[in-house]
């Protein structure tokens, strides 16, 4: 089986799995005051200090929640809700339409129930957000923005946002700006201190850590409302027992992907450019998307006209080919990318696509089994895409 969807989960590197079992010895829990409850304790604060060290954080800043979609979530609706508490006219988020669900879905809920204005910025045919296009924006609205959020890095076509001078902009206007970065960690050199960003999602099972953790680097200056209510702990911005042996584990993991960053990166690129060399040879007509110089070293994202992703995918998969599609699957009906869709692509295109990702268990041999099944799979796809769009009714 060659495994090609990284940017979906990554497997548990070995010295993590080491450090979450011998962790879950730790039993006690992290808000007793016993001497097992002090002992988990330790292990968290001795992960969260790693942690803060690795990203360019202070410890205070780092607030454990259980998933990536959670840390999106807390950030995007606990900053609106702060402040829109302190000034009831700050109903405006501007957003990005390429964000990962965890963000749009949640600004669709506040737009909803909540009635704020989302303003979604345009994007070049990359994905790339514009920042004059946000400068003018911040312009535009004022004193009504209550937050701005834009990824670090897209999680289908790799796109690379230029962080820096969007959160430049959104100091000048005194606008706190979320990104979510879990694409980034491993991948890119991320320092929350010199991002310029108030909020940053990390998860640790896109690094090589558990599923079960994940956090939201908050700056000790940004006000943020609780979506969950209970027992006060990180902050009391997220309440909830702590997972002590989860949370050691993506210590290691944390360390590890930023140490190891830049040599990670080299080597996924590297075989990134080797996956997509083959993929034009062998099938010329396949379109590279996203930005095809800011874009993550592992990402190699292909949309093949005339197919449907997801009878590539099957296909694939019963080639021993592991990737994913770029569609979101809505009780079984393929929906088009939204991200392709933002980006002026056609929904028949956005259908076609498939995302190729990289990491570190992935090799030379992994690409070659792809290249050496794809022509056929693709020939195959599109005579199943054809034949069914020739079905009657």
């Amino acid at each position: 089986m060659v495994y090609l969807d990284h940017a979906a989960t990554t497997p548990m590197l070995p010295q993590v799995k080491d450090a979450f079992f011998a962790a879950m010895d730790e039993y006690g829990n992290p808000s007793s005051l016993h001497a097992k409850g002090r002992a988990a304790r330790r292990r968290v604060e001795e992960a969260r200090e790693d942690i803060a060290a690795a990203l360019g954080a202070r410890p205070s800043e780092i607030i454990f929640t259980g998933t990536g979609t959670e840390s999106d979530n807390l950030a995007v609706k606990g900053i609106y809700w702060a402040r829109k508490s302190e000034n009831p006219e700050r109903d405006v988020i501007i957003a990005s339409p390429v964000e990962h669900h965890a963000v749009l879905d949640a600004l669709e809920w506040l737009h909803t129930h909540e009635g704020a204005y989302i303003h979604w910025l345009s994007v070049d045919e990359y994905g790339r957000v514009s920042p004059d296009a946000f400068a003018d924006a911040l312009s535009e609205y004022g004193a009504r923005v209550a937050l701005a959020t834009v990824m670090w890095a897209n999680n289908e076509v790799g796109t690379i946002q230029p962080i820096s001078e969007l959160t430049e902009a959104a100091k000048l206007a005194e606008v706190p700006f979320h990104t979510d970065a879990v694409q980034a960690i491993s991948q890119l050199p991320v320092a929350f201190d010199t991002s310029g960003a108030q909020a940053l999602t990390l998860t640790a099972h896109k690094i090589g850590g558990p599923h079960s953790v994940a956090a939201l680097i908050l700056s000790k200056d940004t006000k943020c409302a609780p979506l969950l209510h209970g027992g006060g702990q990180e902050r009391q911005v997220r309440s909830g027992t702590l997972d002590t042996a989860s949370i050691v584990a993506m210590g290691v993991a944390v360390r590890h992907a930023v140490d190891n960053q830049s040599a990670h990166a080299a080597d996924v690129a590297a075989l990134r450019d080797e996956l997509v060399a083959g993929v034009r040879a062998q099938v010329p007509e396949a379109i590279l998307q996203g930005d095809p110089v800011h874009r993550l070293p592992g990402n190699a994202y292909f949309s093949f006209p005339g197919c449907e992703g997801d009878a590539l995918l099957m296909l694939l998969d019963a080639q021993g080919i592991q990737c994913s599609t770029g569609s979101a699957c809505t009780a079984g009906v393929p929906q088009p990318s939204h991200v392709l869709l933002a980006m002026g692509k056609g929904p028949i295109l956005a259908r076609s696509s498939i995302r190729f990702s990289l990491g570190h268990t992935s090799t030379t041999e992994d690409v070659a089994a792809l290249i050496s099944v794809l022509p056929r799979v693709v020939e195959r796809a599109r005579s199943a895409t054809a034949s069914h769009a020739n079905m009657p009714g």
